[in-house]
């Protein structure tokens, strides 16, 4: 199964920074489940897919897939 990309390159970058701040606070506050929604905005943001823009009809990458 190919996951069309549906996030686009500053949703991205916002996504990257979410989950560095939720990975300090999780070290510098002992909440380790903070980690949870860090990780979630880490592999959003590597992979440029988001389930929920999925679900929604979202989509903020503006790069259009070749047309067949």
């Amino acid at each position: 199964m190919k996951l069309k990309k549906n996030v686009g390159k500053v949703d991205q970058i916002v996504r990257y920074i979410i989950a560095a701040i939720l990975v300090v606070l999780g070290f510098v506050l002992p909440l380790y489940w903070l980690f949870i929604p860090a990780a979630i905005a880490l592999f959003t943001a590597i992979f440029s897919f988001c389930g929920l823009y999925k679900v929604f009809g979202i989509n903020t990458c503006k790069i259009e897939e070749a047309k067949k």
